[in-house]
């Protein structure tokens, strides 16, 4: 058995991974869907990117997990990252869907065009609002899913995507698997294509789009089950 700790990106809590992880499960293996400080039932808790990153290590400790798959989606790659590399012999694999990835001493905000965003922070308060229902046109989501979505999206904390990385040892050297959504963009990001030429990452794609817990959660709860098991 596979103890999976599932992360969602910005907006978003452990209830997006509700279908993912009751597939998991059904498959044998233990997930924990996990919320970050700032976000859904969590919102009122401060927060910055180390506290996030705090966030996952701790869960696997206080859980007492050995045998981890830490599983990042979006933003959440960047913190997710920077845990696997911290929690030593107890990281099975490190997943990133459509994920961001950590770049030693450097924010999320680097890494992509996202001037759009800290225009966004900075009129919000320090917070990056969730997308509007228009905003997931051509992103394979039902009407139903886009409303799931956009009713339990909270706003994004901006310190978490502002605030730089730090890595305690290089993501190259961990085992890895870089799940790529096809519809938000055929090509990894730079850094996801550098760890891919690292012989310990794998690359997957989806043919779907950006948010594949709602999209397609049986298809990634596949993919994430044979990441853990064909090794």
């Amino acid at each position: 058995m596979t103890r999976f700790v599932l992360v969602a990106g910005a907006w978003l809590g452990a209830w997006a991974w509700d279908e993912v992880a009751a597939e998991l499960r059904a498959a044998g293996h233990a997930a924990h869907p996990l919320t970050l400080s700032g976000l859904a039932e969590k919102r009122d808790a401060p927060t910055g990117q180390r506290t996030h990153v705090r966030d996952v290590v701790d869960e696997v400790e206080r859980l007492g997990l050995r045998d981890v798959v830490l599983v990042g989606h979006s933003y959440s790659g960047v913190p997710v990252g920077q845990a696997a590399g911290l929690i030593g012999d107890r990281l099975r694999r490190v997943v990133f869907v459509d994920a961001n990835v950590p770049v030693d001493g450097e924010p999320d905000l680097a890494g992509w065009p996202s001037d759009h965003v800290r225009r966004a922070i900075g009129a919000n308060g320090g917070f990056w609002p969730p997308p509007e229902a228009d905003d997931f046109a051509g992103q394979d989501l039902t009407d139903d899913q886009i409303g799931r979505f956009t009713a339990g999206a909270t706003p994004h904390p901006g310190a978490t995507l502002t605030e730089p990385a730090v890595l305690n040892r290089p993501l190259g050297e961990l085992p890895g698997t870089y799940v790529k959504c096809l519809l938000d963009g055929e090509e990894p990001p730079p850094a996801a294509a550098e760890l891919l030429e690292s012989g310990n990452w794998e690359l997957v794609t989806m043919a779907t789009g950006h948010w594949p817990m709602f999209s397609r959660p049986r298809e990634l709860a596949r993919i994430l089950h044979e990441a853990a098991t064909d090794r």
